[in-house]
This record gives C-alpha cells, sequence and structure tokens, in this order.
C-alpha cells in the first residue's frame, strides 16, 4: 500500500510537471538555453510576450549588435512568464532583465477575467527574483495599444493600459528601478492609442516601431 501511494504522488507529480511545461512553454527555448556560451561580461535578457517574440525577426541587425536574447513568447500573460523566469532568465547568468509584460493580461488570453493587481504582482515578482539573483531589473511600460483585434469584445484595453503602467512606473520611483517608457515614445500626439505608421495592427510594431523600442531601451540601459 505504501509503494502505491508514492507511486501515486510520484505520478502526480510527473503530470503536474508536465502541465506547467506546456502551460509555460518551457520547451520554447530550452534548446536555445542549452546552446548559449558562458557568460562573459554583460548578458541582457528581453522578458516578454509576442512583441519580444517577433523582434528579432523584425530587427536582426539590433539582437545581433548588441548581443542581447529575446526569450518572448507569442500570447503569454504574465503568471506564465513568472513560471519560466528561472529558467529563461535566471540560469542564463542575466546580468540584465528587461521585462515587458501586461497586454496579454488585459486581453485575458487564458480566458480569467482581468486583475491589474495580479498582473502587477507578477511584474514585482519577476522583479525581485532578479534581486535575489544579482540581476538588475528593468520594467518596460506596455505599449499604447488600442485594439486588441482578436479580442473585440474588450473596449477599455487603453484605460487598463494607461492604469498599468502608471503604478509600474510609481513602483520603479519608489523602488529604484529602471522604467522603459516605450509607451511615451510611442503614443499618438493626442494621447489616444498608438502612432500611425508604426505598428501593423495597433498592438504589434512594424520594423519602425522596433526601431523607437531600441532608441527607449538603450539609453535606458545606460
Amino acid at each position: 500500500m505504501k509503494r502505491f501511494f508514492l507511486l501515486l504522488a510520484l505520478g502526480l507529480t510527473l503530470c503536474a510537471s508536465a502541465g506547467a511545461q506546456k502551460f509555460a512553454h518551457l520547451n520554447r527555448y530550452a534548446a536555445d538555453n542549452q546552446a548559449l556560451p558562458p557568460v562573459s561580461g554583460k548578458r541582457v535578457v528581453l522578458m516578454g510576450d509576442s512583441i519580444t517574440d517577433g523582434w528579432p525577426g523584425k530587427s536582426p541587425e539590433f539582437f545581433e549588435s548588441s548581443g542581447f536574447i529575446g526569450r518572448g513568447i507569442s500570447g503569454e500573460e504574465s503568471s506564465q512568464m513568472l513560471l519560466r523566469f528561472r529558467q529563461d532568465v535566471i540560469d542564463l547568468g542575466a546580468t540584465d532583465v528587461a521585462i515587458l509584460a501586461g497586454i496579454n493580461d488585459i486581453a485575458i488570453n487564458l480566458g480569467d477575467a482581468y486583475s491589474e493587481d495580479l498582473t502587477f504582482s507578477n511584474i514585482v515578482s519577476m522583479v525581485e527574483l532578479s534581486w535575489i539573483h544579482r540581476i538588475r531589473p528593468l520594467i518596460c511600460s506596455v505599449l499604447p495599444s488600442q485594439d486588441i483585434r482578436w479580442r473585440p469584445e474588450i473596449t477599455d484595453e487603453f484605460e487598463k493600459v494607461l492604469s498599468l503602467n502608471a503604478r509600474l512606473k510609481a513602483y520603479c520611483e519608489t523602488h529604484g528601478v529602471i522604467y522603459v517608457d516605450y509607451f511615451s515614445a510611442m503614443v499618438a500626439p493626442d494621447g489616444r492609442g498608438v502612432r500611425d505608421g508604426i505598428t501593423t495592427d495597433t498592438v504589434h510594431p512594424n520594423a519602425e516601431g522596433y526601431k523607437i523600442m531600441e532608441r527607449v531601451l538603450l539609453d535606458a540601459l545606460k
């Protein structure tokens, strides 16, 4: 009987592990992480969702020249990023991490109701993990997204972006964390939505949009 319960516990643990791997997409960068050379000097990791995921493809020369490591996964919410933070940031020997999260939380990609408190706490947890491992964290503002086309029923996304960004900026000011203000560099002149000509769908940057983000990020890292 004891053996039975031990086997049952092992089975449940393995199932939970497999579920977590699938939920957080831990296999996505597993091979790439293994292939990275040992850390030599500065290692900047960009942690994020599809906006970070699409960056290397739209601007490969930026990653080649900077040596930055992109660890974005399309569709992910902040809770999924938090689960893979050890594998895709800490275990890589990162010296700096730029965390860009929130738009998919607002888009309720996982199906649960949006909670700004939860999104904020997930981002703060990534910052605190960074501190423990002597990684310099940077919190990135959510971009001025105005029309989440895969969630047309959401009509207040811009207000939610403004609220989350205000909270993240205040946290950075209070705790001495670098705030990477993509929002201000990309918002439309009237303060509503994103500037014309810098995104493919009002959420994801095009090549010109990424160039703006690159300038903002490099300036923040100085």
